[in-house]
């Protein structure tokens, strides 16, 4: 089903969106069609989430239509799995295309005709050449480059060799379809590209029937030009393509001619948004797999917790502009807490557990005790939290020797504990080895659920959990993916893998949360108080075996507290 994202009533313009209403006022289109042409050969990231956002929002701001396209023309590298992925993280991010479902393979057949209309018209022509000469001979930007000796083979016989290639008369890498262009053009793709290749691979659609396939130049303006498409919205890279792309047209029996526009795509700091890099990571089992939390993937951050409608918010911050640049990871993150803050019930969680016995509570006595469910929403209502005499708190809610300025729990000191009572450390317990095993602390039960009544203050308010009822889980913290901001700033020729980070992924085992969590499903989100926001893993979360993953921190840090902030 296709989650229901909310959309702005007016969406915030853009020089595309600038386009398209202009063409629409002028008359030049009654209706906007739009596409979204993944090629399926891995999974959606962040990135992709920019153009879906992009072209899908524009059809549904102008009254038009989206298209999702699969541009399947390299069977080597595509799977049926990436398409199912596809279509489901589309839906996820809000969107759906009705019965606009499209693949590059419908139109095979219609490629290969319009492709033999170029070779009648003398615009094609069958070359003989390795790939690994004519790049070679395509030159350089100094240097023009030089003409195929196949380029001048006569109508007749260009169209003999590419029907027998299309028979299967010549092995693969034998023979190639270009572009008779321009071998000396400033543009490089207009110096005789390859419009098609013998590549005897199976095709997830159409099994073996085609030996050669189109190259992606080639076929996607034809792609567009049949579906109709008045707009064909594109990344940075492809204006050196555009040429190519109205080439194609111009020279071909296109019925309609959409327009290219391209625009900057979305770079992240400190992940990759290459395919080609997260393949890598995912093949070399140097995460856990597509949906790896630490991964920009749609499944990887939808596992992680992310929203689409953080992710909504995201794109449309961010905005859309002709010129490449880097956003931080901070305003992501900043989105995400902004949307989880309203949805997430509030827990209390501790992480790394130090035990505290209460010396003066009574042994058998268990208090519930009213907690908010969101302090910032009373329709909320409130839960029962058990209190009773062992309880669990943060081992950084301790220190055994206080520095200056330090207000939570050490000796003779008193903290609050979270909709609780006051209480003070006594003394210390160590075992054998030196480590702390137990805090010995009193209560004082005139302070239950507020302030003292002789008006004595606290600085600290700590959270905890009862040891006889917490529930035992996982917790895996996530930092950055990579420890360079930017793999631009790399040196040419050095591995990506050096920049990974080796504290991405911190797990902690034997946290305690509280009893209401022992049943979470796969996918719930709270808040665990002080600690940031968490979701139950949707691979590994189960009852009986809990497993939470963080979402993102809480905008407090340590730094504010210990200056006197109170933790949100």
């Amino acid at each position: 089903m296709t989650t229901a994202v909310p959309q702005p009533l007016v969406p915030a313009s853009d020089f595309i969106r600038d386009i398209v209403e202009a063409d629409l006022k002028s008359g030049k289109h009654a209706k906007v069609v739009t596409r979204f042409p993944p090629e399926p050969n891995g999974y959606l990231h962040i990135g992709h989430a920019k153009s879906i956002h992009l072209n899908f929002g524009i059809a549904r701001q102008f009254d038009g239509t989206c298209h999702l396209r699969f541009d399947d023309t390299n069977p080597a590298t595509e799977d049926v799995e990436y398409v199912d992925s596809i279509q489901e993280d589309v839906r996820w991010l809000g969107f759906d295309w009705g019965k606009n479902l499209f693949y590059a393979s419908d139109y095979f057949e219609e490629m290969y005709q319009y492709a033999a209309e170029l070779v009648k018209r003398g615009k094609a022509y069958v070359c003989d050449l390795p790939l690994e000469e004519v790049r070679r001979m395509r030159g350089s930007f100094q240097k023009p480059g030089e003409e195929s000796p196949y380029r001048e083979r006569s109508v007749a016989e260009n169209l003999d060799l590419f029907t027998r290639m299309r028979k299967g008369e010549f092995p693969d890498g034998a023979k190639t379809l270009r572009a008779k262009i321009d071998m000396s053009s400033p543009n490089m793709n207009m110096r005789d590209p390859v419009l098609y290749r013998i590549k005897r691979a199976r095709h997830h659609r159409t099994g073996d029937k085609w030996l050669i396939y189109p190259m992606y130049d080639y076929a996607h303006p034809i792609e567009d030009a049949i579906e109709g498409i008045t707009h064909s919205i594109c990344t940075l890279e492809f204006e050196d393509h555009r040429p190519l792309y109205d080439w194609t047209l111009d020279n071909g029996p296109a019925k309609c001619h959409p327009r290219q526009i391209e625009f900057a795509r979305l770079s992240v700091e400190h992940t990759v948004m290459s395919k080609r890099k997260l393949l890598r990571l995912v093949q070399e089992g140097l995460v856990s797999g597509w949906d790896d939390p630490r991964l920009p993937t749609v499944q990887g951050l939808r596992r992680r917790g992310y929203t689409p409608e953080a992710i909504a918010e995201f794109c449309a911050r961010i905005g859309v502009t002709k010129f490449n640049s880097s956003t931080e990871v901070a305003l992501l993150e900043d989105c995400m807490r902004d949307d989880l803050n309203k949805r997430c019930s509030r827990m209390m969680a501790v992480l790394k557990p130090v035990k505290v016995v209460i010396e003066n509570y009574p042994e058998d006595k268990v208090e519930e005790l009213d907690a908010a469910n969101h302090p910032a929403d009373p329709s909320s209502g409130s839960r029962k939290v058990p209190f009773c005499r062992e309880l669990y708190i943060e081992e950084d809610d301790f220190r055994e020797v206080a520095p200056p300025k330090y207000h939570r729990l050490a000796p003779g000191k008193e903290v609050r504990l979270r909709y609780a009572y006051f209480i003070k450390l006594e003394r210390i317990v160590k075992d054998a080895s030196g480590k702390v095993a137990e805090l010995r602390c009193t209560y004082d039960p005139a302070t239950r659920g507020g302030d003292a009544p002789d008006g004595r203050k606290v600085k600290a308010t700590i959270h905890w959990v009862s040891a006889r009822h917490a529930a035992e889980a996982e917790v895996r913290l996530y930092d950055h993916l990579l420890s360079a901001a930017d793999l631009g700033d790399v040196p040419e020729g050095e591995d990506f893998l050096k920049h990974l980070n080796p504290k991405s992924l911190e797990t902690l085992k034997g946290c305690r949360v509280e009893p209401a969590l022992a049943q979470a499903g796969p996918g719930g989100r709270w808040q665990f108080e002080r600690q940031g926001y968490f979701c139950a893993d949707s691979r590994d979360c189960k009852p009986g075996s809990l497993v939470f993953d963080r979402t993102v921190t809480l905008r407090d840090t340590w730094a504010k507290i210990e200056k006197g902030g109170k933790p949100r």
